[in-house]
């Protein structure tokens, strides 16, 4: 009962308060209202003025409002939801991929790879100076690296430096001529030690064989000359206006500081003032929580030096530098296989690289949450998460900041770590459109690791059941932003290849709630955003379905039709 009471309560009282309201410049009704306030039924209006919510309830309450300068809007029975937030998205990278040669996981014959390439060698959309770069890879191409090497290290392709970079943005493959640019020999391969030696890909004379992994891989991608400050922004503005268009109104940048392709040191500013200036212009329709990324070795001086560049770009409007990113691993799919394992691979018998010291970890977190700054993890193998989730706990050992850490990605989580992320206040940002029986996580992933891991990828409801938030995210350029296709997935768990794991899905009610509220958390921006609740910004999208009625199938289709930010129309749908 109490919740029930207070909820009521809190109800009247806004409503008591409304014939104290100045009027509100925009009331849309006759609505299905989702506010994703929890607990709160279905409302049908919303009033809104000077780009803040006033009210939210009853036709009948809601329009007693109305005074003669007031813009009525009625939706007809649709819909009407908060904005949708990305926890987890490379933006302008994503805007750059729309003018640039991209494969986006399509996997083509190699006689059709090769005519594509001379096409977009032709157009200009793979020429990166004198190289050839070719992004969105799929990484099943890894498994043809014989093939990669008798094309396109001869004929025409032999004195001209070619880069496919996978849609993972950890692997990729470099013909001879980028090799011999980038420095990679038989000599480089036989100075690597340990899990280094993953790194570059290499027959057994040690001669490289082109097959790139993180570290081995950007060394070849910072040859590549880097997009000019003009191209940064049309990138920006291009993607920005895509992210609308599919109702999301904030993100979180877990790379802000780097120009996509680009090194990054502590005192790299990256896309930052990219953003500034779609501020500073007043197009920045949409808010972003910047994240600057730290060595996965970094310590407490390091924090010094990239709070200078947080400094840079304080008080702009809708931008906000909330904290840090650390790798702690890289990726479980075969043949890179540079994710963390507890147990190791079986055709390597090696266990991933973890990137990080655990101690020195746990001390850089907890730095980071003294100064009042949240931790971003990727994790994608479960001795990562385990590893990431020690460290945060030092931080909550030694105060309890109310700073949600998150870890994202998520890809294989060991049991026991499953209750340990709600005492810790550690958010579950998952790409959820991953969890999928596709060739990725059956041919590539089930066959090399335990039964157990496999068991448990992408655990979204053994997390649920043990009281995780979970937050949505998208890992946009390296699949699909669109939530609506990330919440079926969820949902349904289907691939081309069956079902992974049904027993890990959850409701689409769950996933509401991970895209608006939770996924603003994760922000540290609830309070401003993520809810309709009076006080908070006016973002809002109505939709072209009645999504808690339709099928699931049906989900994935939805279309947005408007999308405000702060009470401001900035996407209509042509129909």
């Amino acid at each position: 009962m109490k919740p029930i009471v207070s909820l009521a309560l809190s109800v009247a009282l806004a409503f008591s308060s409304m014939e104290t309201m100045a009027a509100a410049d925009l009331i849309l009704h006759n609505a299905k209202v989702y506010t994703a306030e929890p607990g709160q039924p279905l409302q049908q209006a919303v009033a809104i003025e000077n780009g803040k919510i006033v009210a939210v309830g009853s036709d009948a309450e809601v329009l007693s409002l109305k005074q003669a300068d007031t813009q009525l809007l009625d939706l007809g029975g649709k819909v009407l939801m908060p904005g949708f937030i990305d926890s987890h998205a490379h933006v302008v990278k994503g805007g750059l991929q729309m003018h640039q040669a991209n494969l986006n996981g399509e996997e083509l014959p190699l006689d059709e790879l090769e005519q594509r390439l001379r096409q977009w060698r032709e157009d200009g959309k793979a020429k990166r100076g004198d190289f050839l770069v070719v992004g969105g890879v799929p990484t099943s191409y890894w498994d043809q690296l014989d093939a990669f090497e008798q094309r396109f290290n001869a004929g025409e392709w032999a004195d001209t430096p070619i880069l496919f970079a996978g849609w993972d943005y950890h692997t990729g493959w470099a013909n001879r001529a980028m090799l011999e640019r980038a420095g990679i020999d038989a000599a480089r391969v036989k100075s690597l030690k340990g899990e280094e030696l993953a790194t570059i890909g290499h027959h057994e004379n040690g001669q490289p064989n082109g097959f790139l992994v993180d570290a081995g891989l950007y060394a070849a991608q910072e040859l590549i000359p880097l997009p000019s400050q003009a191209e940064l922004l049309t990138a920006a503005r291009d993607a920005l206006h895509f992210y609308n268009s599919l109702g999301i109104t904030a993100w979180m940048d877990p790379l802000a500081n780097e120009i996509p392709g680009g090194p990054i040191d502590n005192s790299s500013v990256g896309v930052l003032p990219t953003y500034k200036a779609m501020a500073d212009s007043g197009e920045l329709s949409a808010h972003v929580a910047a994240l600057l990324m730290a060595d996965s070795k970094a310590t407490s001086r390091d924090l010094d030096e990239l709070d200078k560049v947080r400094r840079q770009f304080q008080d702009v409007p809708n931008l906000t530098l909330p904290g840090i990113k650390v790798f702690a691993d890289g990726v479980a799919e075969h043949p890179a296989q540079s994710a963390a394992m507890l147990e190791p691979y079986k055709n390597s018998r090696k266990s991933g690289e973890l990137l990080f010291d655990p101690v020195r970890f746990g001390e850089l977190v907890n730095a980071a949450d003294a100064r009042g700054w949240l931790v971003h993890v990727h994790a994608i193998g479960d001795r990562a998460v385990r590893e990431s989730l020690n460290g945060i706990e030092q931080a909550r050992t030694a105060r309890n900041s109310g700073i949600p850490h998150s870890i994202t990605h998520l890809q294989m989580v060991n049991p026991k770590e499953f209750a340990r992320f709600k005492p810790l206040d550690v958010i579950a940002s998952m790409q959820l459109y991953w969890a999928s029986a596709d060739e990725l996580s059956v041919d590539l992933v089930q066959p090399y690791v335990s039964a157990m891991a496999f068991q448990y990828q992408y655990p979204a409801r053994s997390l649920l059941k043990n009281g995780a938030t979970i937050a949505g995210a998208s890992d946009w350029p390296i699949t699909t932003p669109e939530p609506w296709k990330a919440i079926y997935q969820a949902i349904s768990r289907k691939g081309p290849k069956g079902v992974l794991n049904a027993t890990e899905e959850i409701d689409r009610e769950t996933m509401f709630q991970a895209y608006t509220l939770n996924a603003a958390r994760a922000m540290r921006l609830d309070d401003r955003i993520g809810s309709l609740k009076p006080g908070k910004q006016a973002d809002l999208i109505l939709l072209d379905r009645d999504v808690f009625q339709v099928e699931p199938e049906a989900l994935r289709d939805t279309q947005v039709l408007k999308t405000w930010f702060a009470g401001r129309d900035v996407y209509t749908r042509n129909r």
